[in-house]
């Protein structure tokens, strides 16, 4: 399957635990410009706690340096082998994009990376779930969005101590479809959302905040491959279209405390990615194979199922087919 032309780039290379480039709004562009325009961190050495005041303050932190080149190449490379294999059996294709931690080793990994689960600890503490992950893809050339929104809008769980990292394999910059966020907005309760079910809209129901968002006040996420970030589920953000000729990819990984649950009382499936479960609110996924087998696909399938009653509550028939 053709990406792009120009897929992956060299990542960031080094040896730090963890890399940040700043978390100040007032220089953080300066500073990621520079590090998308050498592929290497111009960052330095964080502490966590500034790491934490920065989320606690805006809701958000970036770009933080969480894999080495290597492991980012064995990733690109297992998630585009899964997409060119399954390019022709759209339900295996939607599954690999929806279920990725599911189906490869790789990203099952990645969700419980002592990098990447880092800073979400020093934020939820050290027992963690992961409640979903999922790719977004932009192909060059594409008018694919994400519309503005709160991510726990729809996902039915009892309370908000959620945090995605969303993790990128190759370069995300504003001309292919970065994220933008709006700082401190994750001090808003879930507020409505109107369902558009457009077309070049990723999200599941093509949800968007319906209130009016000041796009002045947006910042841009760019990150160079092998670097994440980090924001709460009550943050207002969303990405435009992809505009050049590099696609653009991503990894998200949402993470919740084990104390939580679904207030459905559903069981999805989900990864232990640190400490320990007391409660077993939910059903655990093991590391999956790699083969890629029927039965693999069918836990894939069966959770999907479980998940599209709770994203797609109260949406009339048909429409709840689409599960991005």
């Amino acid at each position: 399957m053709d990406w792009s032309g120009t897929f992956f780039l060299p990542p960031c290379q080094n040896d730090a635990e963890i890399l940040v480039v700043d978390c100040d709004r007032s220089s953080r562009n300066l500073l990621v410009g520079l590090a998308m325009q050498t592929g290497v961190s111009q960052g330095r050495e964080m502490a966590m706690s500034d790491i934490i005041k920065g989320y606690e303050e805006d809701g958000y932190c970036f770009p933080v340096d969480v894999l080495d080149g290597g492991e980012v190449d064995e990733i690109a490379a297992a998630i585009s082998s899964a997409r060119d294999a399954f390019a022709e059996d759209e339900r295996k294709l939607n599954a690999v994009t929806q279920y990725p931690h599911f189906l490869l080793p790789q990203v099952y990994d990645l969700t419980r990376h002592r990098r990447v689960i880092g800073p979400v600890s020093e934020i939820l503490g050290e027992d963690l779930l992961v409640w979903g992950a999922s790719l977004f893809i932009k192909p060059p050339h594409t008018n694919k969005i994400v519309s503005w929104h709160q991510d726990l809008t729809y996902w039915d769980l009892d309370n908000s101590e959620e945090t995605t990292c969303w993790v990128a394999p190759s370069p995300v910059t504003e001309a292919n479809g970065c994220m933008k966020f709006i700082p401190g907005s994750q001090r808003q309760r879930i507020l409505p959302h109107n369902d558009t079910f457009a077309e070049d809209n990723m999200l599941s129901r093509g949800q968007e905040i319906a209130v009016e968002v000041d796009e002045h006040e947006a910042v841009n996420v760019e990150l160079a491959p092998g670097q994440a970030s980090y924001h709460h589920g009550h943050l207002f953000h969303g990405s435009g279209p992809n505009r050049s000729d590099i696609a653009r990819v991503a990894i998200a990984i949402r993470y919740i405390r084990t104390s939580m649950k679904q207030a459905s009382g559903e069981r999805p499936a989900v990864v232990l990615a640190s400490g320990v479960d007391r409660y077993g609110y939910f059903d655990q996924a093991v590391r999956p194979s790699g083969d890629l087998t029927d039965e693999d696909f069918e836990r894939c399938f069966e959770d999907m199922r479980i998940k599209q009653k709770m994203l797609f509550k109260g949406v009339e028939e048909g429409r709840g087919a689409r599960y991005q």
